[in-house]
């Protein structure tokens, strides 16, 4: 495509910025929409991954068709294959009557299904049969339904990942991905963050009747180093801030410091702040602790259990109630004393039954309890108290551990 379609075509979806790599995703969308090959779009949360399928769509033969544009994550799972699919009447409860659903209702034109990856698998099967096959079966029904839809997909999710932790399907995954395009970041576009803030200025001035912001030097330098984790959605929101919240229309360094981090370098929207003296290094550590501190707790009910079991086997051995009585005879005087008396003996001590808490073989945790204590003991070098207090054990414990996993030895 040359610039001058190319730039037909940002004013038409009125797009910002000259980056190479948005204007590459632009190209692959106008020379993949006169076929019906599927697209995946893959690019960050804000990058603007909407406007390409409306650009396919709209230069596409099912152009004067329908189109849905769909956001797959904020669809219950208990619903979406109703939503997409349809529904026979009486097939759940409220199902009053019957629903084409989406691909029934877009036939002959074009779904666009946003964050793909937040399918449910079960979903993820019917939506590969309807790319290879074009059918489908309501929910509720037996009949096989057709259609003929053109999909385009985009995610915001790494992919591979999903698939290699069983969350996506793999041959799904290819099938979607027959055409990828990829959506550059804010933080990598350039002078388009500039382009972008002028652009976003300029409508709030023309929608609220504002004075137009502008930016120094070194507001603009600043907001060229910034990361954007939120992408356009979030340079769109702080020029909006800055419109309505700064009396000085000229923003400089200084003032706009209160509208994004200082930290240039930062991907985080606003600090963070974290409880203790540890921070834990990934999830899984986090995991690791409570396992096993949830040990050690059965390991110390199944301790006391036993050491319970010997009490009362003392207790029978030595003819003592569980109250601390002696079983001797107990008088219990009728009608006077020693007239008509009964003798009545306290009965035997009943069968304690304590059933022994064992540990599931499933959850072998010798190896990740010796892991936690030498790494408690290594962030506190080697300080024992130190190490128990952040295990959330006692130093008794952790010297029993210590000898139990022969770390007393190296």
């Amino acid at each position: 495509m040359n610039t001058t379609e190319l730039q037909k075509v940002k004013q038409r979806y009125n797009i910002v910025g000259n980056c190479d790599g948005l204007n590459r995703a632009i190209d692959i969308a106008m020379q993949v929409a006169p076929t019906d090959l599927s697209v995946l779009i893959i690019g960050e949360s804000g990058v603007g991954k909407e406007i390409i399928p409306r650009i396919i769509h709209d230069n596409s033969p099912r152009r004067r068709e329908k189109y849905f544009a769909i956001n797959c994550g904020s669809i219950p799972e208990g619903t979406i294959d109703s939503e997409l699919f349809g529904h026979e009447k009486g097939s759940f409860t409220g199902a009053i009557g019957e629903s084409e659903g989406y691909f029934g209702v877009a036939n002959k034109g074009t779904i666009f299904l946003d964050e793909v990856g937040e399918l449910p698998l079960a979903t993820q099967a019917r939506l590969l049969r309807v790319l290879e096959t074009g059918e489908y079966i309501r929910v509720g029904g037996q009949k096989i339904m057709k259609t003929d839809v053109r999909i385009v997909a985009a995610t915001n999710v790494n992919m591979r990942k999903a698939i290699s932790e069983g969350r996506f399907r793999e041959d799904l995954y290819y099938r979607l991905n027959t055409i990828p395009v990829q959506i550059p970041p804010l933080r990598d576009r350039g002078e388009d963050i500039i382009l972008l803030f002028r652009l976003f200025a300029m409508q709030m001035a023309e929608k609220y009747h504002l004075p137009k912001i502008t930016l120094t030097d070194e507001a603009k330098t600043a907001m060229l180093k910034y990361k954007w984790p939120g992408n356009v959605r979030q340079l769109k929101n702080i020029t909006e801030q800055m419109s309505v919240l700064s009396e000085n229309r000229v923003i400089d360094g200084q003032a706009i410091r209160k509208f994004i981090p200082e930290d240039a370098e930062s991907m985080q929207l606003a600090p963070m702040s974290t409880s203790g003296s540890h921070s834990f290094e990934s999830e899984r550590e986090i995991l690791y602790k409570i396992l096993y501190e949830l040990r050690g707790n059965v390991s110390d009910m199944r301790r006391e259990i036993n050491n319970l079991k010997k009490q009362i086997d003392t207790l029978r051995g030595t003819g003592v109630t569980a109250h601390g009585n002696t079983a001797l005879p107990s008088i219990i005087a009728d009608g006077g004393a020693g007239i008509g008396a009964q003798v009545r003996t306290t009965p035997p001590v009943q069968d304690a039954v304590a059933e022994e808490i064992s540990e599931p073989e499933s959850l072998n945790l010798d190896d990740l309890g010796r892991q936690m204590v030498e790494k408690a003991l290594e962030r506190n070098g080697g300080n024992r108290k130190k190490a128990a207090k952040e295990l959330g054990i006692s130093d008794r414990t952790l010297y029993r551990r210590i000898k139990q996993y022969g770390l007393d030895k190296q």
